[in-house]
């Protein structure tokens, strides 16, 4: 099984004493998103793990502790935009400490590990179609020497997003202008040899040499542990989604990373108020275990396709 860490809230960045607990301690606790009180156990070990994608914005809490992480193999998703602290507000700097971080983790991993995340792109008067041009390429000549791959994808304007957004006055993309942008970005990324994807987007961009992305991905998890898996497509993401099946180990409403685009928070009240909760011994992201909850153990398995093939 793969495990996303996550989807949900940046946990290499806040909750990275916690996830290096529950390694320690072989499982995870996770809350249903739909059922508070019911609670899954998850195994951690390394004989039914095939896999952890880290999702982040800011992996400078974990770079210190990977060896503790030497039975697994991993990868991050890690996301960089161009976007000040009107839209991203509590990112450190970018050209003093984000852009350091992602070199230092390609260093200590490899750059086919770390995969380069712009996303999502939204226009606005600040935020314009040349802007994102000259900043990509800016990130684009720093970035190539320590990944292999920039995943894009443009803003979708879910109901919490919008309101979110709203002060910054988002314009909606038209077809012709994300395939403008789309030709302008893979254009500058091929240039310095990176490939370029689309995350959760119906739009067709083959043209440009824009491929479809799956952010969990059991291609590149089968090269990097050299054995295939045997994975289905998540069903539970949207229809465009190409990632395979996995399972989240984070929390809604509880990142503190501040961005405006962000579909996982809903409030900062919310954020507060569950990031208050914290306790990084405890078996769960947020909070106890409590007499109501109901623990069910999930049945885990590695997918990894052992059985010998050959070739008639």
């Amino acid at each position: 099984m793969i495990i996303s860490a996550s989807r949900r809230t940046d946990i290499p960045t806040y909750y990275s004493d916690w996830f290096f607990n529950r390694v320690r301690a072989g499982y995870v606790y996770v809350r249903n998103p739909m059922n508070a009180h019911q609670i899954s156990k998850i195994s951690l070990s390394p004989e039914v793990v095939d896999g952890i994608v880290f999702w982040t914005k800011n992996p400078i809490p974990m770079l210190d502790k990977l060896d503790a992480l030497k039975d697994y193999m991993y990868y991050f998703q890690f996301t960089l935009n161009s976007y000040g602290t009107d839209v991203e507000r509590n990112i450190p700097s970018k050209n003093d400490v984000i852009v350091p971080a992602f070199q230092r983790l390609s260093d200590l991993i490899g750059p086919d590990r770390v995969i380069w995340r712009y996303d999502p792109i939204f226009l606005s008067e600040t935020y314009t179609m040349d802007y994102h041009i000259h900043y990509f390429e800016e990130l684009a000549k720093r970035l190539s020497p320590y990944t292999k791959k920039c995943t894009i994808s443009f803003l979708d304007f879910y109901r919490n997003t919008e309101k979110n957004i709203s002060a910054l006055a988002p314009s909606r993309f038209s077809v012709e202008q994300k395939e403008q942008l789309a030709k302008n970005i893979a254009e500058i990324a091929h240039s310095y040899g990176l490939r370029v994807d689309t995350c959760a987007e119906g739009i067709e961009l083959q043209q440009y040499g824009i491929e479809h992305a799956r952010c969990i991905d059991d291609r590149l998890l089968g090269q990097l542990i050299q054995c295939p898996l045997n994975v289905k497509k998540d069903k539970n993401q949207r229809l465009e989604c190409g990632c395979i099946e996995s399972l989240d180990i984070g929390a809604y409403n509880t990142c503190r990373n501040g961005c405006r685009y962000c579909y996982a928070n809903y409030s900062e009240k919310a954020v507060g108020t569950n990031s208050g909760k914290h306790n990084p011994d405890s078996p769960l992201l947020i909070g106890e275990v409590g007499p109501e909850d109901k623990i069910i153990e999930r049945k885990m398995f590695s997918c990894k396709v052992n059985q010998l093939r050959l070739d008639l």
